[in-house]
């Protein structure tokens, strides 16, 4: 089981996970952390240019899925229910269980898969820990209470030698 740190990709936003970057990587499944890398967690509803985003991507083949590690289903279920997409709750991120849950229901293998959030120890972890590749995307609304200010201050070395990396 890999142990890494380092997103493959660093974006800012998670409209940089275009169609043609997801295809030239053979991706058909995007996972997505929900809270802070689709919408802030203040945010209860999709907007527009997410709905646009979503609609390219599907428009393209690339199945999306919400993957969560929210221990309530309320928000997720409500968020995704209005974008008509499945997702996978109280996933246990970085555990590989709701990795595995989710391409099992959408039917491809880690290969063809990508995980796209904004925390390393969850998202960038579970992407590394599954074989899939790890997307990294700046926390939307920024970080939010000292915890979050915190991890984001440790995120950065991480992100100093994934940027790197890119520019090779």
């Amino acid at each position: 089981m890999p142990f890494s740190l380092i997103p493959d990709l660093l974006l800012t936003h998670y409209a940089e996970a275009t169609p043609e970057l997801l295809r030239r990587r053979g991706i058909a499944l995007l996972l997505c952390d929900l809270d802070y890398t689709l919408a802030p967690r203040s945010v209860s509803a999709p907007d527009t240019a997410l709905r646009h985003w979503l609609d390219s991507l599907k428009a393209a083949g690339v199945q999306v899925m919400i993957l969560s590690n929210n221990r309530s289903p309320q928000r997720v279920e409500a968020f995704c229910s209005t974008l008509g997409i499945r997702y996978v709750g109280h996933a246990g991120k970085p555990a590989r269980r709701g990795y595995r849950e989710a391409m099992a229901i959408a039917g491809v293998s880690a290969a063809e898969t990508a995980m796209l959030g904004d925390k390393l120890l969850t998202d960038v972890l579970g992407a590394k820990r599954s074989g899939v590749l790890a997307l990294m995307v700046e926390p939307l609304g920024g970080p939010v209470g000292a915890w979050n200010h915190v991890l984001h201050l440790l995120q950065r070395p991480f992100k100093m030698i994934a940027g790197r990396r890119n520019k090779l």
